[in-house]
């Protein structure tokens, strides 16, 4: 019998300093049973730098063929392609053919084994690749509850992350821009 995935709801009050975007979002989420708490927040992060009305989780690790999040354009074209982890060069190459603008977010202590191994054949890619602070982004997935008011505050390069489980601050860097 295979495992079922575990539902977490998170009603987001999001203030994006950087972009001057304050949004309330709430989202339902499906823990792959592969998956670790810490991936997962590291896809609800991602979610909380680029919101806007149209972006939404996809179907995820169940399916292969989609990235974590996207935003698809009414005549199925996609706008926006996000990936969590540390993608196959292969796989960011076919997203950035399929999607106008792509973005990664490499989350955990193996991202600059990846990051060395990859950059020189990512950088002929379109793509937008950034790296969260794996201390930050693992201490915010150990307190995370099946269902958590945050509030996320955007300013720099840092998340400022309140709930009733604790405040956290999630640091990224920019690996690659093709802005």
């Amino acid at each position: 019998m295979a495992l079922k995935p575990t539902i977490y709801k998170f009603r987001i009050a999001l203030s994006d300093t950087n972009r001057d975007y304050y949004d309330s979002l709430s989202c339902t989420i499906a823990l792959h049973p592969s998956e670790t708490t810490t991936r997962m927040m590291a896809r609800v992060m991602a979610l909380c730098l680029n919101a806007e009305p149209e972006l939404v989780f996809t179907k995820g690790l169940s399916t292969i063929e989609e990235p974590d999040l996207w935003h698809k354009a009414l005549d199925g074209t996609i706008e926006h392609w996000i990936e969590v982890g540390e993608p196959a060069v292969d796989r960011v190459k076919k997203a950035t053919r399929l999607a106008k603008k792509v973005q990664i977010y490499a989350f955990n202590s193996k991202s600059d084994v990846w990051w060395n191994q990859s950059k020189s054949k990512l950088a002929l890619l379109n793509a937008n690749i950034h790296k969260f602070d794996d201390q930050g982004i693992e201490a915010l997935g150990a307190n995370v509850q099946r269902g958590m008011d945050l509030s996320v505050m955007i300013a720099g390069n840092t998340l400022f992350v309140d709930s009733s489980e604790g405040s956290h601050e999630i640091h990224w860097e920019t690996l690659q821009s093709h802005d």
